[in-house]
């Protein structure tokens, strides 16, 4: 994990230098005929004719430190920007997360379980979920239930009837996924034989599902909703936009208009630091919910 951060901070940092445009033309604030005299002490204040290896070791030890610079846009602290627009993010991804998990396992356990016509169903309502792309759901979801219907505010957050239409559109395409990956799952476990010594000796269907079946398919169910909830964490971009929510995605589509790098930089790294961290409790939590996987270790 330490491993993978430190690469990608690498990166993160590095790409501002592929950005086009003179950096100091943008700390500048986009003023013309500037003096060679105040274009020398904007880098040195901002230690830009420094090697490229001395900057990046700075950035990373001030961000280690929790001081991720100052914004060009705003002029205030770039943690103290992230810190209030986290809520509204972690609420969206929360909010989208028990409905793609509930519905998802819902779904892909009725596939499973009836098969037949609610199989092909629950398959072809997934494929079409996942083949829209996620700003198409969100006009789609403002145009009726907002201006249409009436039935749903469609800019801002602030209470979850705000945050509905904005986490129905972030958890369509997941929820596609996790059903599918618990239909598989299940019909995987259903083969065994331990499910077909349980059917054999009696036991309810019911009984066997729960028991047998859905135990022995958590490991994988578990494993993607993490995955994808890790993922959820770093694509909301698009719908806080569609939305007009004032979050982490948000913040960091102004950012890069604007070539306020200190704050792309920031909110990219905590991006994959939120991935990374809730892949790995993830994998610790896999030999907690199955046990063969403690045994094989």
């Amino acid at each position: 994990m330490v491993a993978t951060l430190l690469a990608t901070s690498f990166v993160i940092f590095g790409a501002s230098y592929a950005a086009p445009g003179d950096p100091v033309t943008f700390l500048a604030g986009g003023k013309e005929n500037l003096t060679p005299e105040y274009l020398a002490a904007i880098r040195a204040q901002y230690h830009l004719d420094d090697p490229f290896l001395v900057q990046y070791a700075r950035w990373l030890g001030d961000a280690v430190t929790g001081d991720l610079g100052r914004s060009m846009q705003y002029n205030d602290q770039v943690f103290d920007l992230m810190l209030a627009r986290l809520p509204s993010t972690l609420g969206l991804v929360a909010y989208a997360s028990v409905l793609f998990v509930v519905f998802g396992v819902a779904l892909g356990v009725l596939a499973a379980v009836r098969g037949g016509r609610a199989d092909s169903a629950v398959v072809a309502g997934t494929t079409l979920a996942t083949s829209v792309p996620s700003f198409v759901t969100a006009a789609v979801l403002i145009s009726l239930f907002g201006v249409q219907l009436g039935w749903f505010p469609v800019m801002g957050g602030g209470s979850l009837w705000h945050l509905t239409l904005p986490a129905v559109t972030l958890a369509l395409g997941a929820l596609a996924i996790i059903s599918r990956v618990t239909r598989q799952a299940m019909v995987e476990q259903r083969e065994l034989d331990h499910v077909t010594v349980a059917r054999a000796s009696g036991l309810a269907e019911r009984l066997i599902v729960t028991r047998h079946v859905l135990r022995g398919a958590l490991g994988p169910i578990v494993t993607m909703c993490g995955l994808v909830t890790a993922g959820m964490l770093a694509g909301t971009v698009v719908v806080e936009t569609a939305f007009s929510l004032n979050g982490i995605g948000s913040l960091l589509v102004k950012a890069i208009n604007t070539h306020d790098f200190p704050v792309t930089q920031a909110v990219m790294l905590f991006m994959v630091a939120a991935y990374i961290v809730v892949t790995t409790l993830v994998e610790l939590l896999q030999p907690l919910i199955d046990p063969r996987v403690r045994r094989r270790a």
